[in-house]
C-alpha cells in the first residue's frame, strides 16, 4: 500500500501516468459514506467533460434484484458482501479491459427504484479510462481478489466517521427511511460493512482522505 497526502491535482496525474498500456481501470473503495460516488463521478468529469473518453461505472449496478434478496432471506441487509452479484462484476470488468473494439454496457442502480437497471451505461471503444467504486473491491473473499486482479489500481477512500455518518444518514432519510429506521439500519447493516471494509484498507494502492479534495457534500 501507498499512502500520499493527495489533492485533486495529484489523483489526475496519477491516472496520467498509468495511461499509455491499454484501458485503465481504477477502482474507489471504501465504507458506506464515505464519498467513493462523488469522487468517482469528478474524478471520470474531470478527465473528460464530454464522458465519453472516461466512464463511471458503479458497483451498485450488480445489487442483486430485491426479489432475489427476499427469496434468499437477505432483504433485510442489503449492502452486505452477500448482497451482490460478485461474479457478474468481475465478468463486467474483464470486459471492459478486454473488448475495447466494441461497446460494453454495464448496469446502474437507480435509487429511486433502489434495483439495478441493466444495459444503463455504456462504455464505448473510445473509453480509454472507466472508473469504478465499489465498498468491496479490497475484500479477502471470493471473488474479490479476481477484481482487485481486474483492475489497475485501487483507491481507498477515507473520511471521518462523524461527516460520514452524518451523509449517510441524510441518505437514508431522503430516501424514505425514518430517523428511527436510519439508526436501526445503520447500527445492523452499514456500520458492520464498514467494519469489514476497513479492515481491506492496507491492501490498497493509494489511501486519500475525501474531505480533503475539497469536493463539497458527498452523496
Amino acid at each position: 500500500m501507498e499512502t500520499l497526502e493527495t489533492s485533486k491535482a495529484a489523483l489526475l496525474e496519477r491516472v496520467g501516468a498509468l495511461r499509455g498500456g491499454g484501458r485503465v481501470l481504477i477502482g474507489i473503495a471504501g465504507c458506506p459514506g464515505a464519498g467513493k460516488s462523488t469522487v468517482a463521478r469528478w474524478l471520470a468529469a474531470a478527465l473528460d467533460p464530454g464522458g465519453r473518453r472516461a466512464v463511471q461505472v458503479p458497483m451498485d449496478g450488480f445489487h442483486l434484484a430485491d426479489a432475489a434478496l427476499r427469496r434468499l432471506g437477505r432483504l433485510d441487509r442489503k449492502g452486505a458482501i452477500d448482497t451482490f452479484d460478485g461474479r457478474g462484476y468481475l465478468s463486467l470488468l474483464r470486459r471492459a479491459a478486454a473488448e475495447t473494439g466494441a461497446t460494453v454496457y454495464a448496469p446502474e442502480f437507480d435509487r429511486r427504484l433502489e434495483e439495478p437497471v441493466a444495459g444503463s451505461i455504456p462504455i464505448g471503444p473510445e473509453a480509454e479510462v472507466v472508473v469504478t467504486e465499489g465498498n468491496y473491491l479490497l475484500d479477502s473473499g471470493e471473488p474479490w481478489p479476481a477484481v482487485r486482479e481486474a483492475l489497475t489500481e485501487v483507491w481507498y477512500c477515507e473520511t471521518d466517521d462523524g461527516p460520514r455518518l452524518e451523509r449517510l444518514s441524510a441518505r437514508h432519510r431522503a430516501f424514505g427511511k425514518s430517523a428511527e429506521e436510519t439508526r436501526a439500519w445503520i447500527e445492523a447493516v452499514d456500520e458492520p460493512n464498514a467494519r469489514r471494509i476497513r479492515k481491506s484498507r492496507d491492501r490498497a494502492d493509494l489511501v486519500f482522505d475525501y474531505d480533503a479534495l475539497g469536493l463539497g457534500a458527498a452523496e
